[in-house]
């Protein structure tokens, strides 16, 4: 590539509300971390990576509800060297049958990864299934026979 450009860099700009916009293909190297999600599975670990760079600590939530972890980070608008952008995203992750959700446990690295996991090998939680009773409910009179009654009475 001659002056070290792809192809994809040579393409006009798109002309988009009076701002020029470069094609998305040129700027695929940039960021290709950025929201990007890594599990493992071992004998002894659950673990799982969520790249949450673009968030502080403070705007980023993790719970647990029965076997599901749910992650989810939100912040403002704001300004950054493109302009304002705001953020929000939720990533659930089915915890396996052996992993107490009460251990799972959050460690965030100063480049913005975080790091879930939970030991395996508990208790095997068994599943329940609760079977639920459907009740037929009457149908509602009808405002037709109602009227016929009413004017057949004595």
């Amino acid at each position: 590539c001659p002056l070290g450009l792809l192809p994809e860099e040579i393409l006009t700009p798109t002309l988009y509300h009076g701002y020029y916009v470069r094609p998305r293909a040129a700027r695929a190297g940039e960021g290709s971390r950025a929201g990007a999600s890594e599990l493992r599975l071992s004998e002894g670990k659950f673990q799982a990576f969520l790249d949450v760079s673009h968030f502080t600590p403070d705007e980023v939530t993790v719970r647990t509800v029965d076997n599901l972890l749910e992650v989810s980070a939100r912040h403002p608008q704001r300004l950054d060297r493109h302009g304002f952008v705001s953020r929000e995203f939720c990533r659930t992750y089915i915890l396996p049958a052996d992993v107490d959700p009460w251990r799972v446990r959050a460690a965030l690295s100063h480049d913005g990864i975080l790091n879930l996991e939970a030991p395996r090998g508990g208790r095997h939680l068994d599943t329940e299934v609760n079977e639920v009773y459907i009740s037929l409910l009457p149908a509602p009179p009808d405002p037709e026979e109602e009227e016929e009654a009413a004017g057949f009475e004595p």
